[in-house]
């Protein structure tokens, strides 16, 4: 009863959060007054805010109570591979810098798969932080094959629009393949890299991008969105 009682406070609380009742830098009810609107102990009540706390939504203030945390403000963005990152927070006339995070030699199955790497043939994988207007809020994973990029392991360092680089090699139409879309949480790298908590949820977006020309596959893309920072615009993305 106590459990159910908890995830009730969770969820009542965060509408409040989500529809704006409660503003940036509001001050949520105290533990008292919260005890007693749904007649639970305080500390069914304080594990509740822990857990909202946990997400990043409020902060606690010694002394004064616990408030609604500012948030970035949530970005519209179309999932759609007809334009890069770079260039789509450029229409929107957002600041982004990109860091590269990793550049090492794959072991994904799945990427292996999908750019149809012949044994032998290694798949390198490029991340690299997205952060807008100052708030990290993804990592973009790209996997490319070797064979077709051989100085993939020297230029990946200093890639930060793989768009930019498939260009540079002769490439130009770009056409996304099947996209999925998953729920995931991240990793103690990841909550270090979008300083965000582990209860923070992410947007999984698994793409391939393809030259519409030759029909060359170019990468397999594993995008984590912080999922409290965009809304998605699915409406471009074809079947």
């Amino acid at each position: 009863m106590e459990i159910e009682k908890e995830a009730l406070i969770i969820d009542e609380l965060f509408e409040l959060l989500e529809s704006g009742t409660i503003r940036p830098g509001g001050k949520l009810p105290s533990e008292n007054t919260l005890a007693d609107q749904y007649r639970v102990p305080r500390y069914t009540v304080r594990n509740a805010l822990n857990h909202l706390e946990e997400r990043g939504l409020i902060e606690s203030v010694q002394g004064k109570g616990r408030f609604l945390k500012p948030g970035p403000a949530r970005i519209r963005i179309p999932l759609s591979g007809k334009t890069s990152f770079t260039e789509k927070m450029g229409e929107l006339g957002r600041t982004l810098e990109t860091s590269v995070v990793s550049c090492e030699p794959s072991d994904n199955g799945e990427a292996a798969r999908i750019l149809a790497a012949d044994p032998g043939d290694p798949v390198w994988r490029i991340g690299r932080l997205r952060v807008v207007d100052g708030e990290p809020i993804a990592i973009h994973y790209s996997h490319v094959l070797q064979s077709r990029f051989p100085e993939i392991g020297a230029d990946g360092p200093d890639i930060r629009s793989m768009f930019e680089y498939y260009r540079e090699h002769g490439y130009g139409d770009f056409k996304s393949g099947k996209t999925l879309l998953s729920v995931v949480f991240p990793s103690s790298r990841e909550q270090e890299l979008l300083r965000c908590s582990r209860l923070v949820p992410l947007l999984a977006l698994e793409s391939s991008c393809l030259d519409g020309r030759s029909g060359d596959m170019l990468e397999y893309t594993r995008i984590l969105y912080r999922s409290d920072t965009f809304k998605y615009d699915i409406s471009d993305i074809q079947e």
